[in-house]
């Protein structure tokens, strides 16, 4: 049995794949991603997608890869139902606070701070609430993937109840929290690693991960994983 695996894509879109072999996106936005390779634009290869919410960067793939690959969609009641509606099948509809069991892992919804709606043929669709999601695999690796947040205090109670190993969160500002919001979020979770999201995409947001590594406690300075967007690391 190997190690989980997590490839960044570019933008707030992780991929990994568990010890098992069970290929998981977070947010799968791909073909439109400016930072994701081109020879992973159009992904067939997916097990379970996990939308956070209703924005376009999070959810605009995923029709497109609900037909190619037929895969189990995590996602709020909402969302789901959204999903429903346009002929997607396999949708695995939850809300904050509830844990359920996808593909041998536990998924976790937990909350955000941010809107969702949905884009749909030009009018705006309730998308409920945003939110993240805690997944832990059966080795017992525990990922957090805030979704698109400010940082807020409960982040604290996410570290109590699931103390995650690997946090996933965004840093670029504008639309999320910025690098003083993350680098509190980080204090608040204390993790072992830390792969920041979010930034880099579009002028408005925050280009480098600079600033967010000054306003760390320098404890966690070395804990930040400086990936580019396509390239694996184990956990």
């Amino acid at each position: 049995m190997g190690a989980c695996r997590m490839r960044w894509m570019g933008h707030a879109t992780v991929r990994f794949t568990t010890a098992e072999g069970v290929r998981f996106a977070v947010d799968p936005w791909f073909e439109g991603n400016p930072l994701t390779p081109a020879k992973d634009k159009k992904p067939a290869d997916l097990d379970v997608l996990l939308v956070t919410h209703g924005h376009r960067d999070h959810l605009s793939d995923v029709l497109a890869i609900a037909k190619r690959c037929k895969p189990q969609i995590v996602a709020i009641f909402e969302i789901a139902h959204w999903l429903g509606t346009k002929g997607v099948e396999n949708t695995k509809p939850m809300n904050k606070g509830g844990t359920q069991t996808v593909s041998q892992c536990k998924v976790t919804m937990v909350h955000a701070v941010h809107s969702s709606s949905i884009m749909d043929e030009g009018r705006l669709v309730h998308g409920g609430d945003a939110c993240g999601y805690v997944i832990e695999t059966p080795q017992g690796v525990r990922i957090y993937h805030a979704g698109d947040t400010d940082v807020f205090g409960d982040m604290a109670l996410i570290r109590r109840l699931y103390a995650p190993r690997i946090v996933c969160l965004p840093v670029g500002d504008h639309y999320t929290m910025g690098p003083a919001g993350a680098a509190l979020a980080v204090e608040l979770l204390d993790p072992e690693r830390i792969l920041p999201l979010h930034f880099g995409t579009w002028p408005v947001l925050r280009q480098d991960l600079v600033e967010f590594k000054n306003r760390l406690d320098p404890k966690y300075r070395d804990r930040v994983l400086e990936v580019q967007p396509g390239e694996e690391f184990e956990l």
